[in-house]
C-alpha cells in the first residue's frame, strides 16, 4: 500500500505538470515526458490495480490542475457556495481521472509483454478513453493530450490526417517510446528511438503537404470584442449600455464581414427595436458585406435557440446551436447532480437544439461555418459543413471563466479545428481570445483579454477536403482496433 502511495504521488505531479504543455504557456514536448514518466511507473507495477491507480493519480493531478477554471464558473458566477463548488470541481475532476487510470490499468496487465502494453494497448486505450470522454453525458473533451501540439508540435501535422484523437494516440505513444527506450537501455536495442524518430520526422513530412487551396479574393473582417462584465452581461438595467456598445463598434467598423460574439445581445431578438437591427444592416450594406450577430432567438414560449443571425447585403440567414453545454444552455436532470443545477443561476437556460446538418452562412463573399462556444471542441461535428465551407467562425463567451487558462485553452482548441480542415477560423469572444487563426493553426492576429476592442485583418477563403473532413474519427477508431487486434494476436502467439 506504502509503495502504491508513493507512486500514485508521484503520477499525481506528474499529471498536475502537465498543463505547462498547453496554452498559455505551450511548452509542447514537456507532455511526452510526463506520459513517459507515467508509462514507466505503470509498466513496473505489480498489478493492474497498482497500475489503475497510477494512472488515476495523474489523472486527477492533470484535471485538478487544468480545468480548475470550473471552479471559477460555479462560484464566482454561478453563485454556489465555496465549499460546494470546490466539492463540485473535485467531483468532477475525480469522474475525468477514471479514463487515464482505465489506460494506466493496462500497463500493469502481466498478461501482455511489456513492450506490447506500452506501445499497443496503453496509447490506444488512451487516446480511446478520450474520445469516450468526448461522447459521455453529452462530452467534455477538453484538454485532450493531442492539443498540446498545436500548431508548433510536429506531431500535430498529423491532424489534417488522423484528427485530435489520433495526434493524441501519437503523443501518447511517443511518450511509452520513450519509457520503452528507458526501460531496455541495457539491450543497446534501437527499435524505440528508431520509432520516435520516425514518428516526429512524418510529422514534420506531413506539414509539407497542403490539403486544401485558397480560394476566391481575401476579405476583411472585424471581430468585436466588447468585454462586457459576466455579471452584469444579463442584468435588464445593463442592456442599454451593452446595445449602446455593439452598435457604436459596428458602426466604427470598415470591414465587409463584421462578427459579433456568443448572445453579444443579451436578449431575445424580437425584444431587440427594430431600428437596431437597420442600423447595423444599413452599415454592412455601406461596406458591401454582411454582419454576424450572436443573440438568443425566441420563436415561441417553450423554443428558443442560442444563434447567429445574418445582416446585411445577403438575404437573412440564421445559424442555432446545435452541441449545447450541460448548465450553460441548458440544465440536464441527472439525479446525482440535481443539488449543483439547482444551485446555479444562469439566465436562458433552456435553450432549444437546432439542427444537426446546418448550411454554412454565404456573407462577405465566404461562406462561414459558424460554431457557438463549445462546439468547436467537438471536430467531427464542425466538418458536417464542410466542403462547401470556406472558413469556420467560433462565436463564444468564455467570460464564465474569469480570469483563468480556460480561454487561451479554447483558442488552442480552436488552433486545432483550424488545423484539421484546413481553413481559418474566425473567434468573436466576449472578453477574449479573440483570434484569427489561418488553416495552419497558427494565430496571425490576437486580442489582449479583457478589454473592449475590435480585431481588424483580412482572411482567406478556402477549398479542398483534409483527410479527416473526408472521414472524421473513423480512421483513428479503425487504428485502434486494428493494434488492439494485433495485440491480441502477439498474447496468443506467446
Amino acid at each position: 500500500m506504502t509503495q502504491t502511495l508513493r507512486r500514485g504521488a508521484v503520477a499525481f505531479a506528474l499529471g498536475a505538470m502537465g498543463v505547462l504543455a498547453f496554452a498559455p504557456y505551450r511548452v509542447y514536448p514537456l507532455i511526452v515526458a510526463l506520459v513517459a514518466g507515467l508509462a514507466h511507473l505503470g509498466v513496473s507495477a505489480i498489478s493492474w490495480r497498482q497500475a489503475f491507480a497510477i494512472g488515476y493519480g495523474f489523472g486527477l493531478g492533470y484535471f485538478l490542475f487544468g480545468v480548475s477554471w470550473v471552479y471559477i464558473s460555479m462560484h464566482d458566477f454561478g453563485g454556489m457556495p465555496m465549499p460546494v463548488a470546490a466539492f463540485a470541481t473535485l467531483l468532477f475532476c475525480a469522474y475525468l481521472a477514471l479514463f487515464p487510470a482505465a489506460a494506466g490499468a493496462m500497463l500493469g496487465s502481466q498478461r501482455f509483454p511489456a513492450a506490447v502494453r506500452l506501445t499497443l494497448l496503453f496509447p490506444a486505450l488512451w487516446a480511446l478513453g478520450e474520445y469516450l470522454r468526448g461522447w459521455f453525458f453529452t462530452g467534455f473533451p477538453w484538454l485532450a493530450v493531442g492539443y498540446s501540439q498545436v500548431p508548433a508540435g510536429p506531431l500535430g501535422h498529423y491532424a489534417p490526417i488522423l484528427g485530435i484523437y489520433g495526434v493524441s494516440w501519437l503523443t501518447v505513444l511517443c511518450g511509452a517510446l520513450l519509457a520503452l527506450w528507458y526501460s531496455t537501455r541495457r539491450e543497446r536495442s534501437y527499435k524505440a528511438p528508431l520509432a520516435l524518430f520516425a514518428l516526429l520526422a512524418g510529422g514534420v513530412a506531413a506539414n509539407q503537404i497542403h490539403w486544401t487551396q485558397p480560394v476566391g479574393a481575401p476579405t476583411t473582417v472585424s471581430l468585436l470584442q466588447g468585454n462586457i462584465e459576466q455579471s452584469m452581461k444579463w442584468r435588464p438595467e445593463a442592456a442599454r449600455d451593452t446595445l449602446d456598445t455593439y452598435l457604436r463598434m459596428t458602426l466604427s467598423a470598415k470591414s465587409k464581414l463584421i462578427i459579433l460574439p456568443e448572445t453579444a445581445l443579451p436578449m431575445f431578438n424580437v425584444d431587440v427595436p427594430q431600428e437596431y437591427f437597420r442600423l447595423l444592416s444599413e452599415h454592412a450594406k455601406s461596406q458591401g458585406g454582411d454582419v454576424l450577430i450572436g443573440v438568443p432567438e425566441y420563436v415561441s414560449r417553450d423554443q428558443y435557440f442560442n444563434s447567429v443571425m445574418s445582416f446585411g447585403t445577403a438575404p437573412r440567414q440564421v445559424y442555432r446551436k446545435y452541441h449545447l453545454v450541460p448548465f450553460g444552455d441548458y440544465f440536464p436532470r441527472w439525479p446525482v447532480l440535481t443539488w449543483i443545477m439547482d444551485a446555479l443561476q444562469i439566465p436562458m437556460s433552456a435553450f432549444a437544439r437546432g439542427e444537426t446538418h446546418q448550411r454554412p452562412i454565404e456573407t462577405g463573399g465566404q461562406k462561414v461555418a459558424i460554431n457557438i462556444c463549445y462546439e468547436d471542441v467537438f471536430g467531427e461535428e464542425i466538418i458536417r459543413q464542410l466542403p462547401a465551407a470556406t472558413m469556420l467562425a467560433n462565436f463564444t463567451n468564455d467570460a464564465w471563466w474569469g480570469d483563468s487558462k480556460a480561454s487561451d485553452q479554447h483558442m488552442q482548441i480552436s488552433q486545432m479545428r483550424a488545423r484539421e480542415t484546413g481553413r481559418y477560423m474566425l473567434r468573436a469572444t466576449n472578453t477574449g481570445v479573440t483570434a484569427i487563426i489561418d488553416e495552419r493553426g497558427g494565430v496571425r492576429a490576437a486580442s489582449p483579454q479583457f478589454v473592449e476592442t475590435t480585431l481588424n485583418g483580412s482572411v482567406q477563403g478556402f477549398s479542398g477536403m483534409t483527410p479527416f473532413s473526408h472521414w472524421g474519427n473513423a480512421a483513428f477508431l479503425v487504428l485502434a482496433g486494428i493494434l488492439f487486434a494485433v495485440a491480441l494476436f502477439k498474447r496468443r502467439a506467446l
